[in-house]
């Protein structure tokens, strides 16, 4: 009798299949692909010839605004450019109104702007903002801004 060959396969860990290009190559091709296409959404950018401003001289000088600062302490106290106006118990800020008033009809005389910035702690009441804008309005005083803290 002959014995039968019995063929063996070989485990998976042996058999070797060696490096597979054709996978890269797609992979490359997919890649230069994309590349390709967007290169064609390239925006080129055009020079603008654009000039600068310059100086220019003037006949006169140009007017510079008043800058009010008016602080608001915690305690209710109201300070002008640091000069204290009023109680913090007056309601109705004579004193500021009048200074106000004051400053409005003298830039107004000298062609200026008044510029008034209010400066509140953190712990000043609303109910004080509201009283010093109360005086500014009765001033006639237009340009006002915001400030979180205390002037510099």
């Amino acid at each position: 009798m002959r014995k039968k060959h019995r063929h063996r396969k070989k485990a998976n860990a042996e058999v070797n299949l060696g490096f597979q290009i054709a996978p890269m190559i797609d992979v490359v091709f997919v890649i230069l692909l994309f590349f390709i296409v967007s290169a064609s959404d390239i925006q080129v950018e055009n020079s603008h010839v654009t000039k600068l401003p310059g100086t220019v001289e003037t006949q006169s000088d140009t007017p510079t605004p008043d800058e009010i600062a008016i602080s608001i302490e915690d305690d209710g106290q109201v300070f002008l450019n640091d000069d204290p106006l009023d109680t913090p118990e007056a309601k109705m800020l004579p004193e500021l109104a009048s200074s106000l008033n004051q400053l409005r009809e003298s830039s107004a005389a000298s062609k200026s702007e008044v510029l008034v910035t209010i400066y509140a702690n953190e712990l000043a009441r609303y109910e004080r903002v509201v009283d010093v804008l109360d005086a500014m309005s009765r001033a006639k005083i237009t340009n006002v801004s915001f400030q979180a803290g205390s002037p510099e």
